[in-house]
């Protein structure tokens, strides 16, 4: 028999038992479509990983004041700390090798007003560097300039989600904005960012979208802590050269934060660079386990294809010895029978893919999980499809070559 042949008899097979081929159709159907959508959820949520470290910056060193309790706290302002302070950044950046620039950072959590209209936000007072350190981008206007800082300018940077609460219809830029008795003009507006669902390290878990930044100088003259002994400042992020020497200086930071501390623990050191590697080996052991479980839909879908070729073999031990008695060779029935189930399991995988590559989109319409579908993850399905084809037709097909052909002649 020639290849032709073999190919016109498969699919005149299919179209002859449409509701059975469908069947046996179905576990590879949704095994293809399963591995499609597990392995795009999985890589939609390590590029979600990565997004959020980015923007922390994976060459960055973050400290962050230690929440304590009233008790603790002035049990360790009783000890001579003061909490992080804008001398601990001057201090860092003086004697650690390989810093490029530090940025302090103060914060606190309020309401922000425009006309009749207000929304929940955190307060940051930065300094120019924070930008230059971060991965944050102004989608209108400018971010904090040196200008501003120098002249301690009563201006901000809206976040994403605070300018669509305020200015639905209306551009922000050049608009007063009230927060608690301060009048801020707004000269920029941040483009939307990843938010953190979930605590990174010892940093809370936060809507970066509800942020509005101002200059740190503008900050410490016109806004207040809630607590009298609370730290002036709650963050410093250092940036270092090379993300080789992020330990290195990790310990050094703490070493000299301990002695300006006077040994007080109140602050955490969180690596971003080191929290991502480790995210992102946790990433790949999922997308395996969820690639693994949606596998096993098309070994299952394998199982049935096999199991039905054993039947058509049983149904069809007449043909197959009248094809003997009239010069088939066993290689020529072998690959008859395997044509037949590799046909089963490239429609199936077409479908699979058609679905999955649907189901995958209507995930991302409809829902918030971050999809993202890679070309690869198609590839592996289908290929994986069809040799799930091959290999458990192959059974089938060599039984049916290794019938005799007078018993299959005179099969009943």
């Amino acid at each position: 028999m020639q290849y032709k042949e073999n190919i016109r008899l498969a699919l005149r097979g299919l179209i002859d038992h449409k509701f059975r081929s469908f069947l046996t159709m179905l576990g590879i159907i949704f095994g293809v479509a399963s591995v499609i959508t597990m392995l795009s959820i999985g890589e939609g949520a390590k590029r979600s990983a990565i997004a959020k470290y980015q923007d922390l910056g994976v060459n960055n060193i973050i400290i962050r004041e230690k929440k304590l309790s009233d008790e603790e706290l002035e049990e360790t302002r009783a000890k001579f700390s003061q909490g992080l302070s804008i001398q601990d950044a001057l201090v860092i950046k003086e004697i650690v090798p390989g810093v490029l620039r530090t940025a302090p950072q103060a914060e606190i959590s309020t309401e922000v007003k425009y006309t009749d209209k207000s929304t929940k936000s955190t307060i940051i007072g930065i300094t120019p560097e924070f930008i230059e350190m971060l991965n944050f981008k102004a989608e209108k206007g400018d971010f904090i300039t040196d200008d501003h800082y120098k002249r301690s300018l009563k201006v901000c940077v809206l976040g994403a989600s605070v300018a669509g609460n305020l200015f639905r219809n209306e551009d922000p830029l050049g608009k007063m904005v009230k927060i608690e008795d301060q009048w801020l003009e707004v000269v920029g507006v941040l483009k939307s960012k990843t938010l953190f669902t979930e605590t990174v390290g010892e940093l809370a878990a936060r809507d970066l979208n509800t942020d509005v930044y101002v200059p740190l100088s503008t900050f410490l003259k016109r806004f207040t802590h809630e607590k009298v002994l609370e730290s002036v400042i709650q963050q410093i992020t250092v940036e270092i050269d090379n993300s080789n020497r992020l330990m290195e200086a990790s310990g050094l930071i703490d070493a000299i934060l301990q002695r300006h501390h006077f040994n007080n623990t109140d602050y955490n050191i969180v690596i971003p660079y080191e929290l991502l590697r480790q995210e992102e080996k946790e990433k790949e052991i999922y997308n395996f386990l969820l690639g693994a479980i949606a596998a096993i839909s098309l070994l299952v879908g394998g199982i049935g294809i096999m199991n039905i070729m054993l039947a058509t073999v049983m149904e069809r031990t007449r043909e197959i010895g009248i094809r003997r008695a009239i010069g088939a060779r066993k290689a020529d029935i072998m690959s008859q029978f395997v044509s037949e189930a590799v046909a089963i399991s490239i429609t199936g995988g077409i479908i699979g893919v058609i679905l999955g590559v649907t189901l995958s989109l209507s995930v991302s319409a409809f829902t918030d999980v971050e999809i993202y579908l890679r070309m690869y993850s198609v590839f592996i399905a289908f290929g994986f499809s069809v040799l799930v084809g091959i290999c458990f037709g192959y059974l089938p097909a060599k039984n049916a070559a290794n019938l005799k052909p007078i018993d299959s002649i005179r099969y009943e």
